[in-house]
């Protein structure tokens, strides 16, 4: 009902013992506003170029700095956080050197999904608890700048490495939204914990970060492996090791990991086949085998041919004579970066 409580702390009490219900493991609440010094960061940003070629941000600049421009009705926005921690360090393949390491979010399930599918349970219990409640969903996918938004909302903090730090959660928590029409007041912002400490910085491989709290995309291995289409810059390509989607050096080296805990969701649990996996197997997939192999996983959306060149990065990174003629197999394939890379990677291996 509307009148029980509507915008009060009856109706933020409800919302986040059901978000709670359905699984989320951190609500907050803020309001569909963002600080201008947040806004600026953004613009500059985009204006130095670090975001590649990201071009989709340039598009949506404007909505992404004003979520009133995304939608002109949203009043608050409950911001949601769920756990994806590890049970084990996710960084301990990165010395096993014929096999890929693949970031933790993406050895299983797409948390689009799964975080998408709750938001849309919460929705819908809102729309019939507040009647005549507008209210929007968000994961990632939309010009939402959430981690700004999750730290008003006091989930967390933006830290040195730019992804968003929580105290109980350390880095690991996937992140969505509902903008809403209700008037919900906003939960106190999170202050920065991050203190003298810089050890995000020094782990990254690629020095990614030009100066803390700021990242350039395209020194950064998680664009380089997941946004970046073409070549790779080869002046880049020997720090990559064998991460072969996404990077967690930064997130992982955070001290704050230490209050962390695994997390409970079946769908995040890593599948078997991308655990500590086999370059050559990988190098060897085709179109249809990518396609099967990764069906339901975030990795699908980069395609075989920008997966197998990153699969070649790895394997030149090697050292590993073995692996030489799953590089040699791939000097013609028919897609020119597969191609050039399959050669870079032969030529760095000992016959």
């Amino acid at each position: 009902m509307v009148g029980e409580g509507r915008g009060g702390s009856r109706a933020r009490d409800l919302i986040r013992a059901k978000a709670l219900e359905l699984g989320f493991d951190a609500v907050g609440f803020a309001r569909a506003h963002l600080a201008v010094e947040t806004r600026e960061r953004l613009m500059r940003f985009l204006a130095e170029g670090q975001h590649g070629s990201m071009a989709w941000m340039e598009r949506r600049a404007e909505q992404r700095a004003h979520p009133r421009a995304l939608w002109p009705e949203a009043v608050s926005v409950i911001c949601l956080g769920l756990n994806y921690g590890p049970d084990t360090d996710p960084l301990a393949t990165l010395s096993q050197r014929d096999r890929a390491t693949v970031s933790v979010y993406a050895r299983n399930r797409d948390y689009h999904d799964v975080v998408k599918g709750r938001l849309k349970q919460l929705g819908q219990w809102m729309a019939h608890r507040f009647e005549g409640t507008g209210l929007k969903v968000f994961v990632d996918t939309a010009p939402v700048m959430e981690k700004p938004l999750a730290q008003a909302a006091g989930l967390g903090w933006q830290g040195k490495h730019t992804n968003l730090v929580s105290r109980a959660h350390g880095s690991w928590l996937f992140l969505g939204e509902v903008f809403t029409t209700l008037e919900l007041a906003p939960d106190e912002a999170e202050a920065d914990h991050c203190g003298s400490c810089d050890a995000c910085l020094r782990a990254c491989p690629t020095d990614a970060f030009p100066a803390p709290y700021r990242l350039d995309a395209r020194r950064c291995i998680s664009y380089l492996t997941i946004e970046h289409h073409g070549p790779i810059p080869p002046e880049l390509r020997g720090k990559m090791g064998n991460r072969i989607y996404g990077c967690d050096d930064c997130l992982a080296v955070c001290p704050w990991n230490k209050f962390a805990r695994a997390h409970e969701e079946p769908a995040f649990a890593p599948r078997d086949a991308l655990t500590a996996p086999k370059l050559a197997d990988f190098a060897a997939l085709d179109d249809a085998g990518f396609r099967a192999l990764f069906s339901g996983s975030p990795i699908k959306r980069i395609g075989r041919n920008r997966f197998v060149r990153n699969v070649l990065v790895a394997i030149g990174n090697s050292a590993d004579a073995s692996l030489r003629p799953a590089a040699q197999a791939l000097c013609e394939d028919p897609d020119p970066v597969v191609a050039e890379c399959a050669r870079w990677a032969a030529a760095r291996l000992p016959a």
